[in-house]
C-alpha cells in the first residue's frame, strides 16, 4: 500500500463512527506518551527511542530530559548512528559537522563552515518532555501555536495522585498498538488467563468471561481532564461454565468466600491508549499500562503498578512485593498471555481488512465504545506525512 493510502480508505470509510480509530495506525498525535523510566537515563546520557514513527534522541542535561528528532537537516542521516557530543548540550552530526543545541534543536555551528548563513536560522524539531512518578513522557505533536495540554489530561485518574508509588517495566510487542489496547479492555479475554499463577498469591473469583449489563459502560469526556471509557465489573453477568454439546468442558474459579472478590473491580481505557485496572493484581494496587505506538506493527508495552505508600516502610514493602510477586507473576506471567494473543492477532488486522472481517459479539460493546470515544476525542492522527 502506498504512503498516500497508509490506511486502506475502503476500510476506513466503511466502519462508520470510529473511522478515526482505523486511521490511527501510527497512533494519536498531540498526546503525551511514556517512553522510559527516569532511572534509565543518567545525567549526560543520551538514548534513542522510536515513537509514533518518530526517531528521537533523549538526553538528560542538568537533571532535565530533552527530546530532539534523530535526523540531521543536512542530508537526513540519523545523528544517533554515531553520537558526537563535544559539549554537554550539543549534538554534532558525525557526517559533516552540523551541530545542534539539544534543548532547542537550533543549528549552532557547522564545524568546517563556521560562517554559514544557515547557522542560527534553522533547527531540528524538538518535543516537550515531562517526568512524573519516575516515568519520562514525551509529547508528540504540534506546539507552534502554544504549549501542550497538561500531562494530567493524558493519564488515567489516580496515576498522579500524591503518595502513589509507581513501579513497572516496558518491552516491545510485535503488534499494532490498538490490538494492545483492545486486548486489555476486552471483557471476554479473561478466558486466556484461566490458568494464571496469580491464584497462588491471592484468592479471587475468576469467571471464564462476563458480559456488561446496562449501565456498566460509562464514557468520560470532560474538556479539562482525561478522556476514557469505564467498565464496571459489578454490573456484569459472569459466565462460570463453558459447555460444548451439552457437556461442561471448562469452569471458572468461584471461591464462595467473602475474601474471594473478583480479579479486578473495574477496567477503563483512556486516550491516547492506556488501560487502568482497579484492585489489580491485588486489592490496594492499580495496574496502569500503556500501548505506545512505535510504528504500524510494533508498540511499547509500558506496564506499571501503583500503590499508595505514605511511609518508607510501605514503600520498601511494595518494592519488595513488586520484585518477588507482582512483576514475575503479574507483569511477566499473567500479561505474557496478553502479549502472545496480540502478536497472534496482528496478521489478521495488518492489511486493515480485519476491522471489517471481525465478528464481534455482545460483550464487545466495551471495545466499540472505546473505538468511538477515541475517534471523536483524540487531538490528531499521526500519519507518514508528519514524519517527513
Amino acid at each position: 500500500m502506498s504512503e498516500d493510502h497508509f490506511v486502506n480508505p475502503e476500510v476506513a470509510n466503511a466502519v462508520g463512527d470510529w473511522k478515526g480509530y482505523v486511521e490511527a495506525k501510527l497512533g494519536f498525535r498531540n498526546h503525551w506518551y511514556p517512553v522510559r523510566f527516569s532511572k534509565e537515563i543518567a545525567e549526560g546520557e543520551a538514548i534513542t527511542v522510536k515513537l509514533l514513527g518518530e526517531a528521537l534522541i533523549l538526553k538528560r542535561i542538568d537533571g532535565k530530559v530533552y527530546s530532539i528528532r534523530d535526523r540531521c537537516l543536512h542530508r537526513g542521516v540519523p545523528l544517533s548512528k554515531k553520537l558526537d557530543c563535544y559539549t554537554r548540550d550539543t549534538i554534532t552530526c558525525w557526517y559533516h559537522g552540523y551541530t545542534y543545541r539539544v534543548q532547542t534543536g537550533e543549528l549552532v555551528n557547522i564545524l568546517a563552515v563556521p560562517d554559514s548563513r544557515l547557522i542560527g536560522r534553522r533547527k531540528i524539531t524538538t518535543f516537550p518532555v515531562e517526568e512524573a512518578k519516575g516515568v519520562i513522557f514525551v509529547f508528540i505533536g504540534d506546539t507552534e501555536d502554544g504549549p501542550p495540554p497538561p500531562l494530567a489530561h493524558d493519564v488515567p485518574p489516580g496515576f498522579l495522585d500524591d503518595d502513589v508509588m509507581i513501579l513497572g517495566k516496558h518491552r516491545v510487542v510485535n503488534s499494532n498498538w490498538r490490538l494492545g489496547a483492545e486486548n486489555g479492555f476486552d471483557a471476554l479475554h479473561i478466558f486466556i488467563h484461566k490458568d494464571t499463577t496469580l491464584r497462588h498469591y491471592r484468592v479471587f473469583n475468576f469467571p471464564i468471561g462476563h458480559t456488561p449489563l446496562p449501565g456498566a459502560v460509562e464514557t468520560v469526556e470532560a474538556p479539562d481532564g482525561p478522556k476514557g471509557v469505564i467498565d464496571d465489573f459489578a454490573l456484569h453477568k459472569p459466565a462460570w461454565e463453558g459447555e460444548v454439546d451439552g457437556e461442561v468442558v471448562v469452569r471458572g474459579v468461584r471461591t464462595g468466600e467473602a475474601s474471594g472478590t473478583s480479579a479486578a473491580m473495574k477496567t477503563s481505557c483512556w486516550l491516547p491508549g492506556v488501560l487502568k485496572v482497579d484492585a489489580f493484581p491485588a486489592p490496594g494496587l492499580t495496574q496502569f499500562e500503556w500501548y505506545v505506538p512505535i510504528d504500524a506493527d510494533t508498540h511499547i508495552y509500558f506496564q506499571t503498578i501503583g500503590h499508595e505508600a505514605k511511609t518508607d516502610e510501605a514503600r520498601i514493602k511494595f518494592a519488595n512485593d513488586f520484585e518477588t510477586i507482582w512483576k514475575p507473576h503479574g507483569l511477566d506471567g499473567f500479561n505474557a498471555d496478553d502479549i502472545w494473543a496480540r502478536e497472534v492477532t496482528q496478521p489478521f488486522y495488518q492489511d486493515d481488512y480485519g476491522w471489517l472481517d471481525e465478528m464481534l459479539c455482545e460483550p464487545d460493546v466495551t471495545i466499540l465504545e472505546w473505538r468511538r470515544l477515541a475517534s471523536r476525542c483524540n487531538r490528531g492522527i499521526q500519519t507518514p506525512e508528519h514524519l517527513r
